[in-house]
């Protein structure tokens, strides 16, 4: 409770819906906790498995505000006639020698820093697109575009589908799925050498439901096809496979605080 608090009263000055009312109140805040599987990194043909959370605030009875499965952790500081943006932030995914079976160099994780726009041209339909520079890691420039058919019952259900299409440019490109001139040396693989490009296109679906009151179960599944410069990568065709599979489920609660 110690850490909710805080957490709370910061988002409420952060977010202009909730700045302009009074900060006094009672808010509503869902926690959750699962695990996903997913690749190991972008591109992999093997899976790991890695924790899989969710957080929301709401005040009063107002309904949770709708977040689609793949959003990065973030702010609407603008938010106007179905309009809002902000700032995101998310970590990266490393990757190591061993996760590929051969010396094509490794990837440390990277803090990914950036913005979001979306727009609801009608309220059950979402369209939101990401841009994020990391900071160490791979370097590079990376992000989405994406929508989201919503379908909702307050916070008995929430259910969203829809596509997304994903881009990087030339670092992050290079770094995931690039052989450099010592990378061919090591693993005879040919020197390969992608540019900035939309490296994958899939969809992905959500779900959130309320087993009670203060109970519910959250959970998604996605999926995307290596594209582009991507899929023709030598080391997706030697080691990776262009096929990525991610699915998770965890377990919800929602309690009440007061400011």
């Amino acid at each position: 409770m110690k850490i909710i608090v805080p957490l709370v009263a910061f988002a409420a000055l952060a977010c202009p819906t909730l700045a302009s009312a009074q900060l006094i109140g009672t808010y509503r805040v869902r926690a959750g906790l699962g695990a996903q599987v997913l690749p190991k990194f972008p591109g992999a043909k093997s899976d790991d498995v890695s924790p899989y959370w969710t957080f929301a605030v709401a005040k009063g009875d107002k309904p949770f505000t709708f977040g689609a499965p793949g959003d990065s952790a973030g702010l609407s500081l603008v938010d106007s006639d179905g309009f809002s943006a902000g700032p995101v932030a998310r970590l990266s995914r490393p990757r190591e020698d061993s996760d590929v079976g051969a010396k094509i160099g490794s990837i440390h994780r990277a803090v990914e820093l950036g913005g979001f726009v979306q727009y609801y041209p009608v309220k059950s339909l979402r369209l939101r697109a990401e841009l994020r520079k990391a900071v160490g890691g791979h370097d590079g420039v990376v992000g989405f575009l994406g929508a989201d058919q919503i379908w909702r019952d307050g916070d008995r259900y929430v259910f969203s589908i829809g596509p997304r299409i994903w881009f990087g440019d030339s670092r992050f490109e290079r770094a995931y799925f690039g052989v450099t001139p010592e990378a061919s040396l090591a693993t005879g693989l040919p020197v390969y050498l992608p540019d900035r490009s939309f490296h994958a296109a899939g969809a992905v679906a959500g779900l959130q439901y309320s087993l009670s009151k203060d109970w519910g179960v959250f959970g998604y599944a996605q999926y995307q096809r290596l594209i582009g410069d991507a899929r023709r990568s030598p080391i997706i065709r030697q080691f990776g496979s262009p096929d990525q599979f991610s699915a998770g489920i965890g377990l919800s609660h929602t309690f009440t605080i007061k400011l």
